[in-house]
């Protein structure tokens, strides 16, 4: 069992939601966080959009939305979805007729937005070609997007807006007895978009899309969708979550898989525990960290590493870790093994042999995995 385990006094306990499925993926219940992204590609662009999907799926996305905002999107989704090695949203605006086009083609899931999907009726339809091609749908509230006479009622965007708006359209799908749905209430202001979703989550058992939308660029936007959906995961609330960022969708996953971990929420890959490094440093350690993130990204094991420069806190560290490596004099630094001191190796050859161990060690956790279930 990996070291990295989770203590009682770190637990976080999950709102009850329903679980529904967006393809094989279960999203609600018991089911982990799913993550998920979206293409920037032109849809039209097959070729393209496919090797976007691919890469978010090896980084780990559970599940890829893509953009349909015209006939001939329709028809190369088609192709999308068969090609996709995880299920397929289809992000539907204005033209109800694309959502109907998009359950016909396999979308896992349709996105649409009530602030600009058209009328009761239009909707109707679609919820008729989700139900007759096994799809499920995400109602997908925006404060940049509310409904017309919701932004008169209360004169801006704001939390009763948006919880109401998504409340409205849970009627329509549930007296059309459609509740194969998932709902998010997404804003780009962190304040917001956080106190909207305590509040529909006390509102409704649906599971929730969380999302702090249009977040900005790598830098900014990670900040900023790990303080949004951090403190609402941490208060339990969220059943699946895409970071919106102006940055390639694998970023997205990467960060998204980082909010969790960090939580103890989901793991996947190798938590490196490092030190910012200062003057007392026996090797450099930021570049040492970098070239290790690199030259680990094909570990998919959950499990640990500290990398600490020296002697102040690297032992102490190592001991909570899987494996660990201590700065020390003489251009030598200690290895740790599940805790333990276990050999020094000089700095020259620390990396290569730091990667052969945490490729030693997944190996055994992959085992002992195995051997439990």
């Amino acid at each position: 069992m990996s070291l990295n385990h989770v203590r009682p006094w770190r637990n976080i306990y999950r709102r009850k939601s329903r679980q529904i499925h967006v393809g094989n993926v279960p999203i609600g219940g018991d089911a982990p966080i799913a993550v998920q992204t979206m293409t920037n590609t032109l849809t039209t662009d097959v070729a393209a959009t496919i090797a976007q999907v691919q890469a978010a799926a090896e980084a780990g996305a559970d599940i890829v939305r893509v953009s349909v905002p015209d006939q001939d999107s329709s028809k190369a989704l088609k192709e999308i979805v068969k090609e996709s090695p995880v299920p397929i949203v289809a992000d539907i605006h204005f033209h109800y007729k694309r959502g109907i086009e998009a359950a016909e083609a396999g979308a896992a899931c349709l996105r649409i937005n009530p602030g600009n999907i058209g009328t009761e009726e239009r909707v109707r339809e679609v919820i008729k070609a989700a139900r007759d091609n096994n799809c499920s749908m995400r109602i997908g509230v925006n404060a940049g997007s509310l409904e017309k006479h919701l932004l008169e009622k209360y004169g801006e965007p704001c939390p009763d807006a948006m919880v109401e708006s998504g409340l409205d359209h849970i009627k329509i799908l549930q007296d059309n007895d459609f509740h194969e749905f998932k709902i998010s209430v997404k804003a780009s202001d962190v304040f917001l978009s956080a106190a909207a979703y305590q509040a529909l989550a006390e509102a409704t058992d649906a599971p929730l899309h969380l999302g702090i939308t249009e977040a900005g660029g790598l830098m900014s936007g990670t900040i900023k969708s790990a303080i949004g959906l951090g403190n609402l995961l941490w208060m339990g609330i969220g059943d699946t979550i895409r970071v919106s960022l102006s940055a390639d969708p694998v970023e997205e996953v990467k960060v998204g898989y980082e909010v969790l971990k960090s939580l103890g929420l989901r793991h996947r890959g190798v938590n490196i525990i490092s030190c910012p490094s200062c003057a007392r440093q026996g090797f450099n350690v930021i570049k040492t960290v970098e070239t290790l993130e690199q030259r680990l990204e094909h570990v998919k094991t959950p499990m640990s590493l500290s990398i600490i420069g020296c002697v102040v806190n690297g032992p102490g560290e190592a001991l909570m870790t899987d494996v660990g490596f201590t700065g020390g004099g003489s251009g030598h630094g200690m290895v740790y093994w599940a805790g333990k001191q276990d050999h020094k190796i000089s700095n020259y050859d620390m990396v290569d042999h730091i990667v052969e161990l945490v490729e030693k060690r997944a190996a055994e956790i992959e085992a002992e995995t195995e051997a439990a279930e």
